[in-house]
């Protein structure tokens, strides 16, 4: 398969699913920029990577400005920005720190002239519908999931932001074109194995859920920043990754 050598800002580097990922472009010959609170909690090997340039910084705290210098040079710019699995991390502020993260990199994406379109993927979950495809849940799941989206803020915060790329930024973007991953239940294995992708979820997220390796979402989302025959299968669209 034909891979392209881009750079890429990835924010959430330091997270389970973001050091995979950061991984995983390195492994395909990519260059990385990473944006990181705490160098405590990224490997040590990286600060001595050529591959990887280290950015320091708060991302609830970067304006449009500086964001837009962190793009520079790039053509592709991947989240995989959570809440932290803590009281504090799930309650506290910024409740929207995904969505507004994906409205800070678009804005600076829209709002200067790189001279190139940028690939989007974003990290989400398969507790997100779909909205283009019409999917729907059953009784019992329209129950629950109103329940987590009134009670854990990260439920809408995920949903706001896929529904600001699906909806504000759309299918024919001039600067930004989008995929965002809809992973199942998140495990962590030691290497990548056979994983499905599905356009729409083939199973109960909330009553049946599937499992899908922390390390296949990185190298699937890798594979889509680096492969455009997958992008172009998968642009604008949500697709869902399931370990085989």
């Amino acid at each position: 398969m034909e891979t392209t050598n881009l750079t890429t800002l990835v924010i959430g580097a330091s997270g389970a699913t973001g050091k995979e990922l950061v991984d995983q472009l390195i492994l395909r010959g990519q260059h990385v920029k990473i944006i990181v609170r705490s160098l405590a909690k990224i490997p040590d090997t990286w600060e001595r990577n050529k591959q990887i340039v280290i950015i320091k910084a708060n991302v609830s705290e970067i304006g449009i400005t500086e964001m837009a210098n962190y793009l520079n040079g790039c053509q592709a710019f991947a989240s995989c920005l959570g809440h932290n699995l803590t009281l504090s991390g799930i309650f506290g502020k910024p409740r929207k720190l995904v969505t507004n993260a994906v409205e800070l990199v678009c804005r600076a994406i829209e709002e200067n002239s790189f001279g190139n379109r940028f690939k989007f993927v974003l990290m989400n979950t398969t507790g997100n519908r779909n909205k283009d495809l019409n999917e729907t849940y059953s009784f019992g799941e329209k129950l629950v999931m109103g329940l987590i989206r009134r009670l854990i803020p990260p439920q809408p915060d995920n949903e706001h932001a896929a529904n600001y790329l699906r909806l504000t930024i759309g299918q024919h973007h001039e600067t930004i074109q989008w995929v965002a991953v809809r992973p199942d239940s998140l495990i962590n294995e030691s290497k990548v194995t056979e994983y499905e992708l599905y356009a729409s979820p083939t199973r109960s997220p909330l009553f049946n859920p599937g499992k899908t390796s922390r390390i296949n979402v990185a190298n699937f989302m890798a594979r889509l920043i680096t492969e455009p025959d997958l992008w172009e299968e998968w642009k604008g669209k949500m697709p869902v990754i399931y370990n085989r």
